[in-house]
């Protein structure tokens, strides 16, 4: 008999536990809140373990969501289960499971072999969101992973990588979803005015904008090179560098130097070239923004994309990933190779070039988001899952596994 006393609970909100080893605020992290608030609050009562406080505490908490706090380092792609299962931590997220009886966890990666263990112990059935295609399992981690109750990925290109090839388990226990966008809260005919006053942009001049957190991988460097090609030929044109190292920690504080070294360097990126940091408004800076510029090495999702397809704003992204599935090149934007900040460059005059195109683009973009983006999607799929996994206990454990 599993451990879980409140199953049983008759016409009362079942409570789910999402666990999260990030803190801040990045795209996953907006998508998850974004998703939460529109599960049936009748039906599901959504709690948050993180290791820490921070941004998304935050959030969760003011939407009046319960919040637990429990210490733990995250797990590296080299994870050994067995010996994950033996730290401290465990026992008390065991404690914490038996006391408030969820109905079903989701987890992240990275805490997936601290509170699946116990999960299973208590037959809580779990499932997780792959978010990236680099987390192919070790064959000593993929017992684990096959007896998931659920997986999400985020992309066929991380559900792929995910899988390898040969795929270790059944591809059809993967199942791709897209993360929501909030297509109320980003929407056509916002007004930027006011983001264009407070950073000293006059209203006929053009913006170009990159939005993401400070990491190696989405390509700053690249998005400078870009601007530094088009500056010249546009005088009224300007940049924005959105978002801040939200996740990394020196890693990304090193990066964000190196990002801002580069920029000094030119006299005329200096005047044209702004660092906003992080802001709680995207949808204001995207309303303001003429062009959004996805630079990224690759990305398994994409959820800057998404968000300014949702405004109306055409995007210019490389193609290494989920914005090849996002993005409907020369529809809803334009798709280059990775590394290529001529490239870039190109597509983006090309948009600059035409306002009647990036228009259209906006317009083709708004209508994608609607139809396959909106988080309402999103959520009804969750909430079904939710409500299957629930009912059934967690697949025992395998011999040998």
């Amino acid at each position: 008999m599993a451990d879980n006393p409140k199953l049983s609970t008759q016409n009362s909100a079942l409570p789910v536990l999402f666990v999260s080893t990030y803190t801040g605020l990045g795209g996953g992290e907006t998508s998850l809140l974004q998703m939460v608030s529109r599960l049936d609050p009748a039906r599901w009562t959504p709690h948050l373990l993180v290791p820490a406080e921070g941004p998304l505490a935050d959030r969760w908490r003011a939407q009046g969501w319960p919040i637990h706090v429990l210490r733990w380092r995250p797990a590296m792609p080299i994870f050994i289960p067995a010996i994950w299962a033996r730290f401290p931590v465990v026992g008390r997220m065991a404690d914490l499971l038996r006391r408030e009886g969820f109905a079903a966890v989701h987890v992240d990666y990275h805490a997936m072999p601290l509170i699946v263990p116990p999960c299973e112990r208590q037959g809580i059935p779990w499932l997780w969101t792959c978010h990236g295609w680099w987390l192919r399992p070790r064959p000593w981690q993929r017992g684990l992973f096959r007896r998931a109750g659920h997986t999400f990925a985020v992309s066929q290109a991380a559900k792929d990588g995910f899988l390898g090839d040969p795929p270790f388990m059944p591809p059809e226990r993967v199942e791709v979803r897209f993360l929501g966008v909030d297509v109320d809260r980003f929407r056509p005919g916002l007004d930027g005015s006011a983001v264009r006053r407070e950073l000293g942009v006059t209203a006929e001049a053009r913006v170009v904008t990159i939005l993401g957190r400070f990491q190696p991988v989405k390509g700053h460097l690249n998005f400078v090179q870009m601007a530094a090609r088009l500056a010249p030929l546009y005088p009224d044109l300007r940049f924005w560098i959105v978002g801040d190292n939200v996740l990394d920690g020196l890693v990304g504080d090193r990066y964000k130097a190196a990002v801002y070294a580069a920029v000094q360097a030119d006299p005329l990126l200096r005047e044209r070239v702004t660092f906003v940091g992080f802001r709680s408004d995207p949808e204001r800076v995207l309303a303001a923004t003429d062009v959004l510029v996805c630079a990224s090495d690759f990305e398994s999702f994409g959820m800057a994309h998404v968000e300014a397809m949702a405004c109306g704003v055409p995007v210019v992204s490389t193609n290494r990933g989920g914005p090849a599935e996002i993005v409907r090149d020369g529809e809803t934007g334009l798709l280059v190779p990775p590394h290529d900040p001529t490239a870039l460059a190109e597509a983006v005059r090309r948009l600059l070039d035409s306002p009647a195109l990036r228009q259209s683009m906006g317009q083709a973009g708004r209508a994608r988001a609607e139809a396959v983006l909106a988080v309402e999607h999103y959520a009804a799929r969750f909430d079904a899952v939710l409500n299957a996994i629930s009912r059934q206990n967690a697949p025992a454990l395998s011999a040998g596994e």
